[in-house]
């Protein structure tokens, strides 16, 4: 996928950000075989893009720059960068951690390692999404209501998947370092 990612990046490096709000750019996506998801964790943006190129931007928070004991674990909570698919779609009974829904898109590292680490919701994101930094996660990637919605949508029109990556950039970064 990430041949697909950088043509994309090519095709669209002049495009500015999407001009429209939040609930307008949900509800103008519209899913397609082949899109990709990138996570600037550098300005906590997230970037949905489709195979020519085109994409609509939005706010994430990503994970807390510092060490964190959560889950009985004990480690540095900011997102780790690299290649990522989504494989599964759980429901998770947490509604603060999770939303009101408790849904969690969960992303496998290099396409089969489980992870702890994906996308969901939470009771606080939509003021977690107001901030300037956004950092606020235990190490996933948090995203309002509505693009959660897309997000598990766009899940289900890639066959059950859907390819991630984080970068301390956007798209166009993978190009300027050569990958």
């Amino acid at each position: 996928f990430l041949a697909t990612l950088l043509i994309g990046a090519t095709l669209s490096s002049a495009m500015a950000p999407s001009p429209l709000s939040l609930e307008e750019g949900v509800r103008s996506w519209q899913p397609q075989q082949g899109d990709i998801l990138h996570v600037n964790t550098k300005e906590n943006l997230g970037y949905l893009i489709h195979p020519d190129g085109r994409r609509f931007v939005f706010r994430v928070a990503t994970g807390q720059k510092r060490a964190v004991r959560y889950i009985g674990l004990s480690y540095f909570a900011a997102t780790p960068e690299g290649r990522w698919l989504v494989k599964s779609h759980h429901i998770q009974g947490d509604r603060i951690t999770y939303g009101r829904e408790g849904h969690f898109l969960r992303m496998y590292k290099d396409s089969d390692e489980y992870s702890h680490y994906g996308i969901h919701t939470h009771a606080s994101a939509d003021s977690m999404l107001r901030e300037k930094d956004r950092y606020a996660s235990m190490g996933c990637i948090i995203v309002s209501n509505s693009l959660l919605d897309l997000l598990e949508r766009t899940y289900e029109q890639n066959g059950s998947q859907l390819p991630v990556v984080t970068a301390s950039g956007p798209p166009e970064y993978l190009l300027a370092m050569g990958e």
